[in-house]
């Protein structure tokens, strides 16, 4: 294998490393960090030691992505306010029966639902049921028994669930909160946007301790309406909202001046009604949008466009 044939085998999965390490992180720039880590690893290893190219760059991307989880972990403890992974610009490029299993994968709830599991449940879960592995290669990608494996996928879809973040809203649904929640702004008047929150909607927002932002999830109708009242209704009515898919999710991008200041998209119930509102304000991880970074996902993967 020469090194050009080793480059284009690392150019075709890179998609798809991108994709595994962004979920396991919620950070384009860690996901970044950790597929170029694959990179530098993969040009030093000898081309006759290498079997199966695929599942080594697997191997190499996961082992390492756990290894940033490890600090991520330690981050997240002093982390100011609520943490929400790196909003992303996406669309979805593949057929109808796989797109909305893809776009769920994605979302900001589901990986907030990551988040509750430990780095090798994760990883199993992710390599699993998302990007279809058998236990075999995922034993053999995390060096554990594929016993051991079973568990901690077992144990993550207990901890997942069936929850209603794989409930993929209608567009017309998606579109009729974005459109309200504009009007809200806007008017002041929350009747429309009012029938359109679960009684128990939890609103998020990440400012990371460098923007202004809730410092708690807050939770219910009432409270939310509230806030969205006397904070936001104060201050969005001076953004340009622009409507874009952002992690599968069709939702907001407020511009002040011409600069990216946050990001807004939201998860809905199986009735159609919205359960959780997601505010990203932290300027680093806005940092991605600014680079007006279109993303494509395709098989799991995720490319620039």
């Amino acid at each position: 294998m020469n090194e050009s044939i080793k480059l284009d085998q690392f150019e075709m999965a890179r998609p798809r490393l991108l994709g595994l390490a962004y979920r396991l992180l919620g950070s384009w720039a860690d996901a970044e960090d950790a597929v170029q880590d694959t990179f530098l690893k993969w040009q030093g290893v000898e081309a006759s030691d290498i079997r199966n190219p695929d599942a080594w760059l697997t191997t190499a991307c996961t082992n390492r992505c756990l290894d940033i989880l490890k600090s991520a972990g330690r981050r997240r403890v002093d982390y100011v306010g609520p943490w929400l992974p790196e909003p992303l610009q996406t669309e979805t490029v593949a057929g109808p029966e796989e797109s909305h299993e893809l776009a769920a994968s994605l979302t900001t709830a589901f990986l907030l639902l990551l988040e509750r599991l430990s780095p090798k449940e994760r990883a199993s879960y992710l390599l699993r049921e998302v990007f279809g592995h058998s236990y075999e290669e995922v034993s053999e990608t995390l060096d554990l028994s594929e016993a051991a494996c079973r568990q901690l996928v077992s144990r993550a879809r207990r901890t997942v669930g069936k929850d209603a973040s794989r409930y993929v809203p209608s567009p017309e649904r998606q579109k009729a909160l974005l459109a309200a929640f504009q009007e809200a702004v806007s008017t002041g008047s929350m009747s429309s946007l009012s029938t359109l929150l679960s009684e128990d909607i939890e609103l998020h927002t990440d400012g990371g301790g460098k923007v202004r932002a809730a410092l708690r999830v807050l939770s219910g109708r009432e409270t939310i309406e509230k806030f969205l009242l006397h904070v936001l209704c104060k201050t969005w009515p001076g953004y340009e909202l622009e409507r874009a898919e952002i992690n599968g999710r069709q939702g907001l991008i407020a511009f002040e001046n011409g600069e990216i200041v946050a990001v807004l998209s939201a998860e809905f119930s199986d009735d159609g009604m919205a359960r959780q509102i997601f505010i990203t304000r932290n300027p680093e991880k806005l940092r991605i949008l600014r680079l007006r970074a279109h993303h494509e996902i395709s098989n799991g993967g995720l490319s620039f466009n």
